[in-house]
């Protein structure tokens, strides 16, 4: 992953889990690092269920839910 595109990465994280602590913060950027197709193909296909018209988290959670076996991978569960 380029620098430009892993800093910007960082940041949309970042962003998007404020208020959680930093160590957890870090683990979570560091697993987007590591495997970026998978959470790549999760942002996508989240975007395409809002663009249809559904809420971003009953699209985040049926994306989630859709790939949960490969996140648990990741995660070492």
């Amino acid at each position: 992953m380029s620098i430009f595109k892993n800093f910007l990465m960082k940041q949309m994280v970042k962003k998007q889990l404020k208020g959680m602590p930093p160590a957890e913060q870090d683990r979570i950027i560091k697993l987007v690092e590591e495997n970026p197709d998978i959470f790549t193909k999760i942002a996508e296909e989240t975007q395409a269920k809002v663009k249809q018209g559904k809420g971003q988290m009953e699209a985040s959670i049926e994306v989630m839910k859709k790939y949960q076996t490969e996140l648990r991978k990741i995660m070492g569960q």
